[in-house]
């Protein structure tokens, strides 16, 4: 009996040792990885096969690594499915305007900085203009995939009609061979509205993934077959279905979640934003269109973008474009997650298309072109209006 009682009283100890030393779960507020609610059973599950590719496989020369690559894993340029760090930044050369790249033959659009061994690394080309990327964060791009071509089209306003100084438009790209336009797409001189990448080069997140294989890790596809070293198509490296599983991921990815949304500052902090005019391109509500996966068909949801390109002055313009983009025009990018975004960045912040900004007010005196009436509204602010907007925007 005494014996059986000291079992009972260590074993209780041991628990409530483990308990104690244990980590505890995350706030759902402070993370951005896991999946939307509303998934089914089996899209569960495709999920978590999507998640184990995108995090866990690394790619080695054994498994067709390279020879030419970036990375190793898609995981490794997103930590957490956050945004990239300036070790993580992307290099983009070559096209200078809407005529096309003329370094395709030299390893462009992207450089590939690393090189397994026997084979050196790409340089860029004399000549070619250049962009540094920095990886974004993941998250929430089903929602922003499922936003219908129509709303993005009534969002633009190419020709200033209203007066306001803003006139974002789309980017008409010509699709690649493997893409299936989606339900409701628009044409336009035989192009599709673009809405992925730092200027929506990319249609989809078919697209986006396939390129990524292919141009980050040297990884080819029956989609993108073609090895970014020697030019030639050579079998796949990657399996459809995995690919398929990695897209149905990142569509899946939770929309991040704000936090202390009922704070005052915040709440001050959400009418000064709408007050020097930032939601006019960075528009907080968007709704989905139809879309096969249930949980993200026609939703409500608050991205802080209008998916489309603006001029955002001399001062941001790299001198590389995509598609019919300028080399002054970046895509709106979505603020939700913002205030998250040290936390894969290694504590600092990276902000604008290639991480020049290293605090969110920096970034907000950077903006030029079509902003340039509310970065001298953000300037005109007290100190403590400054304050206020930026806990919103880290709230986000």
């Amino acid at each position: 009996m005494k014996k059986s009682f000291l079992l009972l009283t260590i074993g209780i100890s041991l628990v409530l040792s483990c308990q104690k030393t244990e980590p505890s779960i995350p706030i759902d507020n402070n993370t951005l990885d896991g999946p939307v609610d509303g998934l089914t059973t089996s899209e569960k599950l495709q999920f978590l096969r999507g998640d184990a590719a995108f995090n866990n496989q690394i790619f080695t020369k054994e498994t067709g690594l390279g020879p030419l690559f970036v990375a190793s894993s898609c995981g490794s340029c997103h930590a957490g499915d956050g945004k990239g760090h300036p070790f993580t930044t992307l290099t983009r050369f070559g096209q200078t305007d809407s005529s096309g790249n003329k370094f395709l033959a030299t390893g462009a659009p992207q450089l590939q900085n690393c090189a397994i061994p026997g084979y050196e690394p790409e340089q860029v080309p004399a000549g070619a203009s250049s962009s540094k990327f920095t990886p974004p964060a993941n998250t929430g791009m089903g929602y922003l995939d499922a936003v219908s071509d129509d709303d993005i089209v009534a969002m633009a306003d190419p020709n200033d009609a209203n007066g306001d100084g803003i006139s974002g438009v789309a980017n008409w790209i010509s699709l690649k061979s493997y893409l299936i336009p989606r339900t409701g797409s628009l044409v336009n001189n035989g192009r599709h509205i673009g809405r992925f990448g730092k200027k929506s080069g990319a249609y989809d997140l078919l697209q986006q993934t396939a390129g990524a294989y292919n141009q980050d890790m040297g990884i080819t596809s029956t989609y993108e077959p073609f090895d970014t070293y020697s030019g030639v198509a050579i079998a796949p490296e990657v399996s459809n279905q995995t690919l398929s599983d990695v897209v149905f991921y990142l569509k899946t990815l939770k929309a991040p979640v704000q936090r202390n949304g009922g704070n005052t500052a915040v709440i001050k902090g959400k009418e000064l934003f709408n007050q020097i005019n930032c939601a006019k391109c960075h528009i907080p509500e968007l709704k989905t269109g139809y879309s096969p996966i249930g949980a993200l068909n026609k939703k409500t949801f608050y991205p802080y973008t209008d998916l489309l390109l603006h001029d955002m002055g001399s001062g941001l313009d790299d001198g590389y474009t995509e598609g019919n983009a300028k080399t002054y025009e970046w895509r709106t990018p979505a603020l939700w997650g913002l205030g998250l975004s040290k936390n894969s960045q290694g504590g600092t912040y990276y902000l604008l298309h290639d991480g020049r900004a290293t605090s969110i007010e920096q970034a907000i005196l950077l903006h030029g072109g079509e902003a340039t009436d509310s970065r001298n509204r953000y300037n005109g602010l007290s100190d403590a209006e400054k304050q206020h907007l930026i806990q919103f925007l880290e709230s986000l």
